[in-house]
């Protein structure tokens, strides 16, 4: 049996097509910000990946910074948001569900007396929009609303959130590292900020891309050269932004079909781990989802141990963020679920994605059942099924 991978939350493998852009890429050797030819070619595949990025997003290309990474790209919205308008306002509305990257830039800002909210979710893991907006005061900035959880699945309501903020004329940053399969039309989402990563959409790691909406103040955070429009000072990566480019935009046109293929096989794996495994409940609702995530929680058992035996067995799956996976703390998304602590450390995310078959879910359905066993009988509990 190959290996099977269904941990595509966490990285997704580079797809054949991108490795090719790239390697054209490389051939160009100029800075882009060089005058003479070869420097020149360089910037004409930054360009030309620029207004691929800024057609899907439906923005102009002058709002489309390359970054290193979503962790940087949201690290340069809220941080340069908020130093550039403090004399708006302190204050910072998020979810308790927020990838760290958010929570612990906007926690890096206490030293600034910057005030930030934790919104809680509901049971479901989806944040309702009128709490949102009684969090918000008249020292509110920035709101920071991920557009799809990357542990639970959950999709939040983001264009209702979007016109919250544009009424009280707040800035409002989406994070959408795990929404690549989802419209990503930021005049439909109403937001002025958002950022994705090129190893969550079968492109190369180290490059992602922060939308800043024209006419948004923001105080640089990496100083140098003022490369691209005085915003992100540093050398381009110009391989890894056409390989960026090309990956979103192949992803971009294969989602219905994909969502479609994926969502089935997602509603299978959830129905016959539930019905295998009776001590098993789903985290987040079923319907407002990722079609690739599947996070469950097992009773009686350590997620960390199921992840190991099932590596064993050639199966790649995860507890949580890839970010937090050598904590052992309990997942702070389940916790704003309100999952107990049991509940917490039994969980397993199982996400599939571009080269997920059928076969390979129905091996994971045989194997996860069998090893749950194992381990309930090692402490003396029975499955019953």
């Amino acid at each position: 049996m190959k290996p099977v991978y269904l941990d595509y939350a966490a990285s997704t493998p580079v797809r054949k097509e991108v490795i090719e852009e790239m390697n054209k890429a490389f051939e160009v050797f100029g800075n882009p910000s060089s005058v003479h030819q070869e420097g020149q070619k360089a910037k004409e595949l930054v360009d030309k990946a620029r207004e691929t990025v800024a057609k899907i997003l439906n923005c102009m290309p002058d709002e489309i910074i390359f970054t290193s990474g979503a962790t940087e790209a949201i690290n340069l919205a809220i941080k340069g948001v908020m130093r550039a308008n403090k004399h708006k306002g302190n204050h910072i509305v998020t979810t308790k569900i927020e990838h760290s990257a958010v929570l612990n830039a906007c926690k890096s800002l206490e030293k600034d007396n910057v005030k930030t909210t934790l919104v809680d979710v509901k049971p479901d893991g989806i944040v309702h929009t009128n709490d949102v907006r009684a969090a918000i005061n008249d020292k509110t900035v920035l709101v920071s609303v991920m557009y799809a959880n990357n542990e639970i699945g959950t999709i939040q309501p983001i264009s209702e959130i979007g016109s919250i903020c544009k009424a009280k004329k707040l800035h409002f940053l989406v994070d959408a590292s795990a929404a690549g399969l989802l419209d990503l039309d930021v005049k439909k989402l109403g937001c002025d900020m958002l950022a994705l990563d090129g190893s969550k959409i079968y492109g190369p790691k180290g490059i992602g891309i922060l939308f800043l909406k024209h006419g948004i103040l923001l105080e640089p955070q990496i100083n140098g050269g003022g490369q691209q429009f005085g915003v992100r000072s540093g050398t381009e990566n110009v391989a890894g932004i056409v390989g960026f480019a090309r990956a979103l935009q192949l992803l971009q046109e294969e989602k219905k079909e994909e969502s479609a293929r994926l969502e089935k096989l997602r509603n299978k794996l959830i129905t016959q781990l539930l019905l295998k495994i009776p001590e098993s409940t789903i985290n987040g609702n079923r319907q407002e989802r990722l079609p690739n995530n599947v996070n469950i929680s097992i009773l009686g058992v350590e997620g960390k141990t199921i992840v190991n035996h099932l590596d064993h067995f050639g199966i790649a799956v995860s507890t949580g963020s890839a970010c937090g996976s050598k904590s052992d703390e309990p997942s702070h998304v389940l916790l704003a679920l309100g999952l107990n602590y049991k509940r917490c450390n039994g969980s397993l995310r199982i996400t599939l994605g571009k080269y997920t078959t059928d076969k390979d879910v129905t091996y994971l359905i045989q194997m996860l059942p069998q090893i749950v066993e194992s381990l309930w009988k090692a402490t003396g509990k029975e499955l019953k099924s």
